[in-house]
């Protein structure tokens, strides 16, 4: 899931989000340590956030869920390729 999900993702606290429209249609998926909290929409299956197992205090977002907002034209940012989490190596 992870390796081909193709997602930006920003970080913000738990109180740092807002869903303003289609929250009902959200579903929750949990697998492995069932630590992580991921959304997706239940109509077209895109990744909106989850809640962080390497930092349970934060989500991750989908950048590009932001309207106006092409997370494949910033610069810089940092990617991941899906299968060696960060919290799985130190």
């Amino acid at each position: 899931m992870c390796r081909r999900r193709g997602a930006v993702a920003a970080s913000v606290p738990l109180s740092g989000i807002k869903i303003v429209k289609g929250s009902e249609t959200l579903s929750l998926y949990q697998f492995n340590t069932r630590t992580a909290k991921h959304y997706f929409c239940s109509n077209c299956g895109i990744y909106t956030h989850h809640q962080r197992r390497s930092n349970p205090d934060q989500y991750g977002f989908n950048v590009a869920c932001l309207e106006g907002i092409n997370p494949l034209e910033i610069e810089g940012i940092p990617t991941y390729d899906g299968v060696n989490h960060p919290a799985d190596h130190g």
